[in-house]
């Protein structure tokens, strides 16, 4: 299923809240969270990190993986959380107008 632009984002974020994890954490968890409905590209997944450290609303640090390997983990910063209410908020009014777009008009089934 293709995202929306800007859509990642706010998915890494939240998946973010639960506590830090590595790149491939992340992508597995939106995944299992999305009843693998939504398989992040590695391609995507990590420009969108960088850029979400570059603003301040994740950060990192390496560490030792479960499967004994160096990985950076990534957590949410206080500006994080703060980003991902507003961008819930727009999410949320993103879904009510394509809603009013896509219920019943008058006269139709």
């Amino acid at each position: 299923m293709d995202l929306l632009q800007g859509t990642l984002d706010m998915l890494v974020l939240r998946t973010l809240v639960y506590g830090p994890l590595h790149g491939y954490g992340v992508a597995k968890a939106i995944r299992a969270s999305s009843d693998e409905r939504l398989d992040i590209e590695f391609g995507s997944l990590y420009p969108a990190l960088k850029r979400l450290e570059l603003r301040g609303w994740i950060a990192s640090d390496w560490a030792v993986s479960e499967h004994n390997r160096k990985a950076k983990f990534y957590r949410l910063t206080p500006a994080g959380k703060k980003q991902l209410g507003r961008e819930r908020s727009e999410w949320d009014q993103f879904v009510k107008a394509v809603a009013r777009v896509m219920g019943p008009k008058p006269g139709e089934v």
